[in-house]
């Protein structure tokens, strides 16, 4: 049976110094995440300096409670489903929840079309708030729907994001499912599209969803330009062309720059554990 992590054996255990067992586990899941991609333990210890059995003992105890999990090569660790829904959870508080809505109302009620934030969540991206268009012509998807990452504007986005060599590893092992007549699945196109994307710091999905839907992705910046979220914004191609979507962008990028005030953690305990 898994051992809690509160009670691993160190004398200091429960006074909240960086010694504890305690502290030593929120660093771990606190450098994990603002890394950004899966570890080993080893690169882990290259910050952290614990001693190589304490933090294999702590990364296998992280895992076992689900808030790590392993890497598809089965050495590296990455965000655990546990650990992602205590940081959705934090987007989730009833001052965000207000304060994202509104943002999300101002950019859907001047673009006169859908709009939503979307997160990464594994390999899918999950749709954590939406404010529908009025239009009777739309497609909708409900709060906490998932969609694929290789077609969809967010999706592409947060690929492009990504480390060159994190992404690589993913593509490997990401089947690009043809869902709409543009679907690019083609590892190799969705490469070079991707790198098209993080060049001009927004992505687009010309029917490669949807047939006949469009849209556009602006990501949402945390610390050190790393990507918290995506803002999108949604329609039907015959009534908002792609370029016409395009134009929308400094328009989103202002509304996702509010975003980033809203998603930031400013509580000074958990300051360093913004996203």
């Amino acid at each position: 049976m898994p051992h809690d992590v509160a009670a691993e054996s160190d004398d200091t255990a429960s006074s909240g110094k960086k010694g504890s067992s305690i502290m030593r586990a929120l660093t771990i899941l606190e450098e994990v995440a603002l890394l950004g991609h899966p570890v080993t333990p080893t690169e882990l210890n290259k910050e952290l300096k614990l001693p190589k059995p304490t933090i294999h003992r702590l990364c296998a105890t992280l895992e076992a409670a689900g808030f790590l999990k392993r890497a598809l090569d089965g050495r590296r660790y990455t965000v655990g489903p546990r650990l992602r829904t205590m940081a959705l959870s934090f987007l989730h508080t009833e001052e965000q929840q207000v304060l994202m809505r509104a943002v999300l109302e101002r950019i859907s009620k001047k673009v006169g079309e859908t709009a939503n934030i979307s997160v990464p969540d594994q390999n899918r991206m999950q749709y954590i708030d939406r404010v529908e268009t009025r239009w009777p012509l739309r497609v909708q998807f409900p709060v906490g729907s998932h969609v694929p990452l290789h077609c969809t504007s967010a999706g592409k986005m947060y690929l492009s994001s990504m480390r060159p060599a994190a992404r690589t590893r993913l593509l490997q092992h990401l089947t690009l499912e043809k869902h709409a007549a543009n679907t690019i699945t083609d590892v190799n196109d969705l490469e070079a599209d991707l790198a098209e994307i993080s060049a001009r710091g927004y992505s687009t999905d010309n029917e490669e969803f949807i047939d006949g839907m469009v849209a556009v992705a602006v990501p949402v910046l945390g610390g050190e330009g790393r990507l918290l979220a995506t803002l999108s914004i949604f329609a039907p191609a015959v009534r908002m062309s792609l370029d016409s979507a395009i134009g929308w962008v400094p328009d989103l990028r202002k509304a996702a720059d509010d975003l980033t005030g809203v998603l930031m953690v400013t509580d000074e305990a958990f300051d360093t554990l913004e996203g």
